[in-house]
């Protein structure tokens, strides 16, 4: 029996279809909604990837310092990179219409290094009627012994004046464990001179990672953290370094800023007792 040959119907292509969707009056709608949703998901991914984790950052750039709210003592700290200060003005100045209340003055760095405007400011500070304070910044290229003796051959502290601070942000080609035994030298040979426990300096991250042992937990922290509106830090600390871009009377250029995590009844109490013994050599 002879078989009859069925014509089949040939069927458009899909991509036919769908182009002819699209040119459409509803396709059109549908290109316009899909444009719309994806520069939608760029604007947000931006936004949270790019422009949020530093708005706080540029605002603290390009803008006038935010300063921390719920603290009364403000201070600052200094160093010859503020060049000859007007200690008349500054006596005068005011963070927030707050007067400024105490200051750290750079003293010495390293082994043999001696800022060379700290006697005048360390000087000027006082007779000001300020709370002073005095620091040593931490080489990691020098033998720990010989870097506090530096510091406690140019500081001569005296009953009123803050402790003695370590500012310590470097790991330089040392181990976590290599850094951390020269921090403590340096601490324990200057809290035996001065008879009080010293502060000790140093950023946020940096504490959290090298610096958490319990050895270190003993010693009061001055924690430098920028650009955020609140401090989120789980111990105790005493001063917080909130900006290195702040303005004040008798200071040209850019000063660090600090707050004092108590009132001035515990900042006075804090400082350095006529009991401490503080050696005079």
């Amino acid at each position: 029996m002879a078989t009859r040959k069925i014509k089949r119907r040939r069927r458009r292509k899909p991509s036919f279809r769908l182009k002819a969707f699209l040119n459409s009056r509803n396709g059109m709608f549908v290109k316009w909604l899909g444009g719309l949703l994806c520069a939608a998901l760029y604007v947000y991914f931006f936004y949270a990837f790019i422009v949020s984790p530093y708005t706080l950052r540029w605002r603290g750039i390009y803008s006038d310092p935010v300063l921390p709210s719920g603290y009364s003592i403000m201070g600052i700290d200094i160093s010859h990179h503020q060049g000859m200060i007007d200690w008349e003005k500054l006596h005068d100045a005011e963070i927030g219409q707050v007067p400024v209340s105490f200051v750290f003055v750079k003293a010495t760095e390293g082994r043999e290094t001696v800022d060379p405007n700290f006697m005048t400011n360390f000087v000027k500070a006082r007779e000001q009627g300020m709370i002073r304070g005095a620091y040593h910044f931490f080489s990691t290229k020098a033998p720990a012994e010989e870097q506090a003796q530096n510091f406690i051959q140019q500081v001569k502290l005296e009953p009123g004046d803050l402790p003695p601070v370590l500012d310590i942000e470097h790991m330089g080609d040392l181990t976590p464990e290599q850094l951390r035994q020269r921090a403590l030298v340096w601490l324990r040979i200057v809290e035996r001179h001065y008879g009080v426990k010293p502060i000790l300096y140093t950023y946020y991250k940096f504490k959290q990672q090298y610096l958490n042992t319990k050895e270190f937990r003993r010693y009061p922290y001055w924690i430098a953290h920028y650009y955020v509106d609140t401090l989120r830090y789980d111990g105790p600390w005493k001063f917080w370094q909130h900006t290195d871009r702040g303005r004040l009377d008798g200071i040209k250029g850019y000063v660090d800023l600090n707050v004092y995590n108590g009132s001035m009844y515990d900042l006075k109490q804090f400082v350095i007792p006529d009991t401490a013994g503080v050696s005079p050599f």
